[in-house]
């Protein structure tokens, strides 16, 4: 498939587009297919697609290096060593240009043509964070047990209101995303991240597919034990936040509650939020932090 180019109006802020992120090691045989599938789900659409490469031993940031110079939609970037899917993730976040972020798994076994639907459900419904739900699970018996589990040890805890909070499509808000507080394996917990920060959550069921090539990152401790370790976390998390807490102002008025996108900065106007997006990490701040990313045609 051809990839679409840039019109003259596609800048850097994207006008309120679609920013897919996409983490994955190893999954070259995977990515062309991903990729020129989110072209075709979101042609006509302002988007972009940033791959990050999670410190892959196979040829992927080869092939991603030279997509990319005939793909001008397409972004990637590339850890020399794993920092696995929830770093990765972050990171893409805050190099994201779009009013909405797109979540996939690098595997290809979630279904890019699901994106239209998860992103006029969350316009219409005026949602913070849309998650996929997969009712016909494409795994061997092995990682859907140990899946549906975990998933029910987190509702009966979490009380996320969330099927499947590990299906890795998902549709969220920037500036909600921008948020949360970062920790790993948070990518598990979104819906109920962004429920404690009083945003609206709400499920919808999507496809999957089996895997064609590759192998999966996750076994079945990694979803069940150490996630269940994780939860702990979360539920302080959880437990904590008072939000949503409605304010008035001197007019009687309700005022906004939400913290601006970075760093704690509560939005007033067009001038408060351009300092908060200009606080936002940029790729010097990363590398201080030791989250090394390289961009395409830097190495």
């Amino acid at each position: 498939m051809a990839c679409p180019r840039h019109t003259s109006s596609d800048d850097d802020s994207l006008n309120g587009g679609i920013s897919v992120l996409i983490p994955g090691r190893d999954e070259r045989d995977n990515l062309p297919r991903l990729v020129a599938e989110v072209h075709a789900a979101l042609a006509g659409k302002r988007y972009e697609i940033i791959v990050i490469d999670d410190g892959s031993s196979d040829d992927s940031w080869r092939w991603l290096k030279g997509a990319a110079l005939e793909d001008p939609r397409l972004r990637p970037f590339h850890h020399d060593t794993s920092f696995g899917q929830s770093t990765s993730v972050w990171q893409a976040a805050r190099l994201a240009r779009g009013e909405w972020l797109a979540t996939l798994d690098g595997d290809g076994q979630n279904d890019p043509a699901d994106l239209p639907d998860m992103l006029s459900l969350a316009s219409l419904e005026g949602l913070d964070l849309v998650a996929g739900h997969r009712t016909e699970r494409r795994d061997d018996a092995i990682k859907r047990v140990s899946s549906r589990l975990a998933n029910a040890i987190r509702q009966s805890l979490l009380h996320d209101d969330t099927p499947d909070t590990g299906c890795g499509i998902k549709v969220i808000r920037r500036e909600v995303f921008l948020r949360l507080p970062y920790f790993d394996h948070m990518h598990r917990f979104l819906p109920a991240l962004v429920r404690a920060q009083g945003g609206q959550v709400q499920s919808l069921p999507v496809r999957h597919r089996e895997r064609v090539a590759g192998v999966s990152k996750y076994g079945f401790f990694d979803r069940l034990w150490v996630g269940i370790s994780d939860i702990v976390g979360v539920m302080w998390l959880v437990r904590r936040s008072q939000l949503p807490s409605p304010l008035q102002n001197t007019s009687g008025h309700a005022a906004s509650e939400a913290l601006g996108p970075v760093r704690g900065i509560m939005p007033g106007n067009a001038e408060d939020l351009a300092d908060a997006e200009a606080a936002a990490p940029t790729e010097t701040d990363m590398a201080a932090d030791g989250l090394t990313l390289h961009q395409s045609g830097a190495n």
